[in-house]
């Protein structure tokens, strides 16, 4: 029986899926949920540092180009609370204890880990998006890491 469910979203098309499973084991089990969302460098919509013309030879960032990427960052950072508060909303509206989390973090299966481990959580439900090969070993894999590392059981959807 699962009582804390830490279920992993990102903002691509492969979170609602993850969120739906996640959401109908914590109603079966009357367990609590945190949603949570790590903010990482590969996300699809993650800003990058605008290239200014105005940089140096020595590649010193201006403020001008720091505050456009400070801008971006926190429009990033306020579309990931506004997913979350609305996946909760619907998790508290099937009548499932839900709380939302955003972090940011170099590597989002360290941070899933980290995170379950200290909330204690039964269960993480995490996306998996299927790269194989080369694709996994270039690009990395969190549900692998995920899996291999978590201090609880593991779901990964597909």
């Amino acid at each position: 029986m699962y009582h804390k469910i830490l279920v992993a979203v990102d903002r691509s098309e492969f979170g609602k899926p993850v969120f739906q499973a996640a959401l109908d084991i914590a109603r079966c089990n009357h367990a609590d949920m945190r949603v949570l969302h790590v903010m990482a460098l590969d996300e699809q919509d993650n800003p990058t540092i605008p290239i200014s013309t105005s940089m140096g030879l020595a590649g010193a960032i201006d403020e001008e180009t720091m505050e456009v990427y400070r801008e971006l960052w926190q429009t990033y950072e306020n579309k990931g609370v506004e997913v979350l508060q609305s996946l909760a909303a619907l998790a508290v509206g099937t009548g499932v204890r839900t709380e939302i989390m955003q972090c940011s973090g170099g590597s989002p299966g360290l941070e899933i880990c980290r995170l379950a481990r200290d909330w204690k959580a039964d269960l993480i439900v995490l996306g998996r998006r299927g790269h194989s090969g080369f694709s996994e070993l270039f690009l990395g894999s969190v549900s692998n890491y995920v899996v291999h590392h978590a201090p609880c059981s593991v779901l990964t959807v597909q």
